[in-house]
């Protein structure tokens, strides 16, 4: 087993369509983190698009994977990366999207349920446990009583473009800090955080 490697998962749907959709903000998370590694996906036969790298000189490996499969089928890729890179479900964190929190906000944490997460429930069954790594970054919940889905389906609006930038940074600083320094030390930086 590899146990200073990680696997990094950012969730979201295939193609440029649905490329900035909030759905999708696991995935831009995860273009923050390989920029900062310095590198490009490239395809990997468990069909997703994958960058190896470190985050700095002896620090943890990291294996970022997006996959290309649609959100409620993640879990076969997922699966099938943790088999290849021989990376244990506690070695794996799932960076996604999440409307039960505000926008703007991260929340960090290890097992628990779904929350109607479809990605989250498939890559759940996949692995077959609950008990991998999440990074919940916050999308709000849908205006007035527009469909959830329709929600999460559409790109941000004019003013969260604007402060996505920080948002998408502050993402990748708390999957680095739990790699690094564990869950509990990322939790007790970004809970506390005024957004």
């Amino acid at each position: 087993m590899n146990s200073n490697t990680w696997l990094v998962v950012g969730l979201g749907n295939p193609g440029p369509g649905y490329s900035r959709n909030r759905h999708n903000i696991g995935q831009m998370v995860l273009d923050e983190l390989a920029t900062r590694i310095g590198g490009s996906f490239k395809s990997h036969k468990a069909h997703a698009q994958v960058l190896e790298g470190r985050l700095r000189l002896g620090g943890p490996k990291l294996v970022l994977a997006k996959p290309l499969t649609f959100m409620n089928l993640s879990g076969g890729p997922v699966s099938a990366l943790s088999k290849f890179f021989d990376i244990t479900p506690d070695h794996v964190v799932a960076v996604h999207d999440e409307i039960d929190i505000p926008f703007n906000t991260l929340k960090l944490k290890i097992g628990g349920g779904e929350g109607g997460h479809n990605g989250l429930r498939d890559m759940s069954k996949a692995l077959g446990t609950k008990d991998y790594y999440r990074v919940r970054v916050g999308v709000g919940r849908p205006p007035g009583r527009m469909d959830t889905a329709d929600y999460v389906l559409r790109d941000f609006g004019t003013t969260e473009k604007k402060e996505l930038p920080f948002l998408l940074d502050d993402a990748a600083d708390a999957v680095e800090l739990m790699v690094e320094e564990g869950l509990l030390a990322a939790q007790q930086k970004f809970h506390s955080k005024i957004s």
